[in-house]
């Protein structure tokens, strides 16, 4: 792996200084332990070899990206002490990286008062938004497109809160009109809006969502788990640049470091705009929150028990690539749009796929050229397995024929759901590899 010489000795020299300040420390493993560790791990690194190579440009598949090595860095750092972000008592220097990480997530979408901490994932973020809507509009419905994460449907469950779908457009965002005309029942409490969703990168209509939602006393979380992070670049369409822009007029909002934060799994977000909404966390605890009066991040959680390594690490990358305009990180997220681009113009152009919208982030979406549906999802399978055995490696999404009629009138509709090709462009390196990605599709194309 290009730099880990480069990564390692910088980890070792950290190691020893962190050393000096636990000196007092008693060695936890003799000398026979670590042998056997040794082979141990050995093993370890034989088994990981079966695996895609998700940090290599030609990975442009599914939605992974490795984490910068400050990241891993500071992570295996943390870990020497094994920090946990719940109470000062267990993590003191992590729990305040922790805050001061959030607070700078929180000024990218335009917040200077806020009430947030990480989470294990998207999920259980997501699940945190919903569940102080739910508190504040209880037994409401929660409204989310069709192309939405799966995820709002199970956590409404969970919760016991009905939940409903939105019809979405060609272009996967949620369908305005249907959205008005279903919240004049009065009923729903929540609206999510998705900016980008997972199969495509869509970007809702959030600043026709506010509108709506707001003339019908409803809240608005933003899952922008994939997207948050474009907040930061200049090369969006206008539609997706204003939807970003209003963000900061939302009730919530997620965002997972670990997909384009260049963090290690697993790193969400769940920010808040009113902190206020901390007294729904508020718990009584025998033992835990007795060794300062600051707020301890377990009590504006619902999870208990998070590792302080995961917010050292962000605070890391932060400190090195603050998430700002203009700065090397938001260079880097531009270049992944540029990717998605130039890879969205070669399919629309190329005789033997057909392309299926402009991308609104970094996904691309298309398909192998033919005339009825079932062959078009044949034929992906098959470009999709010929790319593979070339080193290149994508992914595979299958869509509603709801979305791909509109772009593909003269296709055959004998099924429902079609397969596609789709790309996730995350790695910056992919706007330099564009030329050998694009000549392996146009060789595997075709019947």
């Amino acid at each position: 792996m290009a730099g880990s010489d480069r990564e390692f000795r910088v980890l070792e020299k950290a190691l020893h200084r962190l050393e000096g300040h636990l000196a007092d420390l008693p060695a936890m493993l003799g000398d026979g332990e670590w042998d056997e560790i040794d082979a141990v791990i050995s093993d370890v690194a034989d088994r990981l070899a079966d695996n895609y190579p998700y940090h290599q440009p030609l990975y442009a598949g599914q939605m992974l990206k490795p984490p910068h090595p400050v990241a891993r860095i500071a992570y295996e750092l943390a870990l020497q002490i094994n920090p946990n972000n719940h109470a000062l008592d267990g993590g003191r220097a992590s729990s305040l990286m922790e805050k001061e990480a959030v607070a700078e997530l929180a000024r990218m979408f335009g917040w200077s008062r806020h009430l947030g901490h990480l989470t294990g994932g998207g999920t259980m973020a997501n699940l945190e938004a919903l569940w102080v809507g739910g508190q504040l509009r209880p037994g409401m419905t929660v409204l989310a497109s069709e192309q939405a994460h799966y995820t709002h449907g199970r956590i409404s469950n969970v919760l016991k809160l009905p939940y409903e779908s939105v019809p979405t457009d060609c272009h996967g965002r949620m369908d305005c009109g249907v959205l008005q005309q279903r919240l004049e029942r009065g009923d729903a409490g929540l609206v999510v809006a998705t900016l980008g969703t997972t199969a495509t990168g869509a970007v809702d209509p959030l600043p026709q969502i506010l509108d709506l939602a707001r003339r019908h006393d409803c809240r608005v979380h933003v899952d922008s788990a994939y997207g948050g992070y474009f907040a930061l670049v200049d090369n969006l369409d206008a539609d997706g640049t204003e939807a970003f822009a209003r963000i900061r007029d939302a009730d919530s909002v997620v965002v997972d470091p670990h997909k384009h934060g260049l963090q290690p799994y697993g790193c969400g977000c769940v920010l808040f705009a009113d902190p206020g909404v901390g007294k729904f966390y508020v718990h009584d605890s025998a033992y835990t929150y007795f060794t300062s009066d600051e707020l301890h991040l377990g009590e504006i959680s619902l999870e208990c028990s998070r590792p302080g390594a995961a917010a050292v690490a962000l605070w890391a990358t932060q400190r090195l690539l603050p998430p700002v305009p203009g700065g090397r990180f938001a260079a880097d997220l531009r270049r992944c749009r540029e990717a998605a681009l130039a890879l969205w113009s070669f399919v629309d152009a190329h005789p033997g796929f057909r392309a299926i919208g402009r991308p609104q982030l970094d996904i691309v979406v298309w398909a192998p050229r033919a005339d009825r549906a079932g062959d078009i999802s044949r034929m992906s399978r098959e470009v999709f397995d010929r790319t593979a055995e070339r080193g290149l490696h994508l992914a595979l999404a299958q869509l509603p024929r709801d979305m791909l009629a509109p772009f593909w009138p003269d296709v055959i509709f004998d099924m429902d759901r079609v397969t596609c090709l789709r790309s996730c462009l995350m790695k910056p390196v992919h706007a330099d590899n564009i030329g050998a990605i694009t000549a392996i599709l146009g060789d595997c194309a075709g019947n």
